[in-house]
């Protein structure tokens, strides 16, 4: 996501106005994905890789609008803050949720669901989970009517 700062520069009598776009990820965008577990484009970076002390893995992934995950679950859950945009949560047997910047999703463990960007919007989070318990597990594609509109 890109801000704009404006500043104002007064010289020899003329005023004039500059804008300066400003990152403001914490966090670099990471590594393209490649395509073996979701659709469309996401980026990875991982921040923290679990360990025998610190037994949770830390990562940021973004999602360009239309992109999403494949039906899948964790066996130690994960737990997802957005950080920025617009995006898709649901679990198996529940509706779509819309999710924003601020939000925090609790994902249990072993529940199948699915994440990622609406159609008009990307969609960035951190996303943890104790890796000691397990990989994610991977199902099927999201369909185009689980989805909506792509």
């Amino acid at each position: 996501m890109k801000h704009v700062l404006y500043f104002v520069i007064l010289a020899s009598g003329a005023l004039s106005i500059h804008a300066v776009a400003q990152d403001a990820s914490i966090f670099a965008k990471g590594e393209k994905s490649p395509n073996d577990h979701h659709v469309g484009t996401v980026y990875l970076r991982e921040l923290n890789a679990a360990d025998s002390i610190f037994t949770y893995s830390i990562a940021v992934a973004t999602f360009e609008s239309g992109s999403c995950l494949y039906w899948h679950s964790h066996p130690g859950g994960q737990i997802l803050m957005i950080t920025a945009g617009i995006g898709y949560y649901q679990e198996k047997g529940k509706p779509k949720q819309t999710v924003r910047k601020g939000d925090v999703i609790k994902c249990l463990p072993g529940v199948e669901h699915w994440h990622g960007a609406t159609p008009q919007s990307g969609f960035t989070y951190i996303a943890t989970s104790p890796a000691q318990k397990g990989k994610t597990i991977w199902m099927q594609r999201v369909t185009d009517q689980e989805y909506g509109s792509r």
